[in-house]
């Protein structure tokens, strides 16, 4: 049930509250007051960005924002490749909200503030001997961050990260504060787990965690035919399995993952790791950008580099993360378990056609393949199903640009006609219509914003865009607002 409104929330602001404001307000002159994310691919300058250290800060803010009729977002670390966060009203970054809150061993939770970072909490669990269950690739992004767009590690036994959240306290746009769990407001608690920071902003999230553990990780290559002959198998022969499909040699490197008691391994030698698979790649990509055919040759080094069997044993994180290397262009889509096979084969078939053609596509990166637990959160990409996560990237040498159009809507051709629903951080071209079909609950997800928020404070461009069309609206004249924020693509 939701509490009553702070009294920060108040309809005027007094001198006390001027200068709290003014306090946590980026200056107009600091470079951080324009946003960019961490991608370099989408940039946006805010009316004003607030760095709130409290609760009643947030709602400060809030209030404001409801006073002069202006979107409120809230960020993290920026790290969504897509214009998520853009705004042109007000930006709460919550980075500095960043406190482990409670620490319960005996029942296996933590209540965290919402932008602690993925890294700093692997840190604050460890000295309790705790960890997360499941984690992605990385740990750059915020805790918030990863909650609300749904986003995934890899394990056909897990879920989505949101899943082992177990409550949340949110401030919503009247200025109350609300607990919600799968007991208490479920509907709210569902929406909010993917609900891309429009139900309102998180304050608090509890999380499930377990006991410290080491992983075991065995790293190999297959061929293409091999790999998806035997995907099924492949894919459950461990607790956490990964590959990456590298398709200018068609070879695919292969993670199979497990918790062990054995002692940590050392790690891949720096000259391998770092100096050839992250120098050496990096300069071969940038000459790429001048001559297009190096980046087949660049596969086939980075093919040769994954080639002979690794094994690796170390904390749970730092087996789950990988080296995100450079700046990128990036999407993904998750297709039906069931699918990804023949969506593979479809994929290589294109690749096929393009290595044929001089002028034809070359992808910089491996298509990276992962999995999760079919689950019920209403956005979630894998609602439902269990699912095979295919993600793509364009790197950006030294932050130097590369197409990637093209690349990107080739292949979203292809994984849509297999049952893709793209990943919520991710920049897409996917409308109301469409996304109200893949997703059961979405008039659902649609109803509690008309709920919670009906006066529109929460919604950035990218939820009106995506979730209520107000774009194509306005673009006729009918919009509810009278402008559209634009973010701006950097090129």
């Amino acid at each position: 049930m939701a509490q009553a409104p702070p009294s920060s929330a108040r309809a005027t602001v007094d001198e006390s509250d001027a200068a709290i404001l003014a306090s946590i307000t980026v200056p107009s002159s600091s470079p951080r007051s324009r946003f960019v994310n961490w991608g370099l691919s989408f940039e946006c300058t805010p009316l004003a960005i607030f760095e709130p250290e409290t609760e009643e800060h947030c709602a400060l803010v809030l209030a404001m924002a409801r006073r002069e009729g202006r979107v409120l977002k809230a960020v993290g670390v920026g790290h969504s490749p897509s214009d998520l966060v853009c705004t042109g009203d007000f930006m709460l970054r919550m980075t500095k909200m960043a406190r482990l809150l409670e620490v319960n061993v005996e029942k296996a939770y933590v209540v965290a503030e919402v932008g602690i970072t993925l890294t700093a909490l692997h840190i604050e669990l460890a000295k309790h001997g705790l960890a997360m269950r499941n984690v992605g690739s990385i740990s750059d992004q915020t805790l918030g961050g990863i909650v609300t767009t749904a986003s995934h590690g890899s394990g056909i036994g897990f879920a989505s990260m949101s899943t082992d959240v177990s409550a949340l306290t949110l401030l919503l746009a009247d200025g109350s504060v609300a607990q919600c769990s799968r007991t208490e407001q479920e509907d709210l608690f569902l929406a909010t787990l993917c609900g891309l920071g429009a139900t309102g902003i998180i304050l608090r999230i509890q999380l499930k965690v377990e006991p410290a553990f080491r992983l075991k990780e065995e790293l190999c290559s297959r061929s293409f035919e091999d790999w998806v002959g035997n995907f099924e198998s492949l894919v459950r022969s461990a607790e956490h399995v990964r590959f990456w499909w590298i398709a200018a040699s068609h070879k695919v490197k292969c993670s199979t993952v497990n918790r062990t008691r054995e002692p940590k391994l050392p790690p891949i030698p720096w000259f391998y790791s770092s100096f050839l698979a992250f120098h050496v790649v990096q300069l071969l990509l940038f000459i790429g950008r001048l001559w297009p055919y190096l980046n087949t040759l660049t596969g086939i080094f980075v093919s040769w580099l994954a080639a002979a069997p690794v094994t690796l044993v170390d904390d749970g994180p730092k087996i789950f993360n990988v080296e995100c290397r450079y700046p990128q262009h990036t999407t993904e889509w998750a297709v039906p378990l069931a699918n990804a096979p023949a969506c593979l084969r479809e994929l290589k078939n294109w690749m096929d056609s393009e290595a044929k053609d001089p002028h034809g596509l070359r992808p910089h990166f491996p298509f990276e393949v992962r999995f999760s637990k079919e689950d019920d959160i209403w956005l979630s990409p894998a609602y439902g199903r269990e699912t095979c996560w295919i993600g793509i990237a364009q790197y950006r040498p030294y932050g130097f640009n590369v197409p990637y159009a093209t690349f990107f809507k080739r292949y979203e051709a292809i994984v849509a006609r297999h049952g893709g629903r793209p990943h919520w951080a991710k920049a897409h071209p996917l409308t109301p219509p469409q996304l109200r079909k893949m997703y059961p609950k979405f008039a659902d997800f649609v109803r509690v914003l008309e709920e919670v928020d009906p006066h529109g404070v929460f919604r950035n461009e990218y939820v009106r865009r995506h979730v209520f069309g107000e774009e194509i609206l306005a673009e006729k004249g009918e919009g509810r607002w009278g402008r559209v924020w634009k973010a701006r693509r950097l090129l």
